[in-house]
């Protein structure tokens, strides 16, 4: 995968988690989780790099959290396009 993604699980209407995929290679699994801000989780691959970004309170989450982890590990911003799923839930 070579583009960042999120993906939203809903249940009766309602967000319950989401979860930011960063680009990895195929197959390539989470080795190590560290929980980071409230209602963040951040999945490590073996060498320590982000995989992806769990976000386990959508709403205690907002695009400048959101974009202050992804600097916090060396990461590009996430467009306001990639995140306005995460607005509107």
């Amino acid at each position: 995968m070579k583009e960042p993604y999120l993906e939203i699980t809903f249940r009766r209407g309602r967000p319950i988690a989401a979860y930011y995929y960063l680009p990895r290679r195929p197959g390539q699994k989470s080795y190590r989780s560290i929980r980071i801000e409230p209602g963040m989780v951040v999945d490590l691959g073996r060498g320590g790099k982000p995989i992806g970004i769990e976000i386990t309170a959508p709403g205690l989450v907002s695009p400048t959290i959101f974009n202050r982890v992804l600097k916090q590990f060396g990461l590009p911003a996430a467009k306001s396009a990639d995140l306005a799923p995460l607005k509107a839930a």
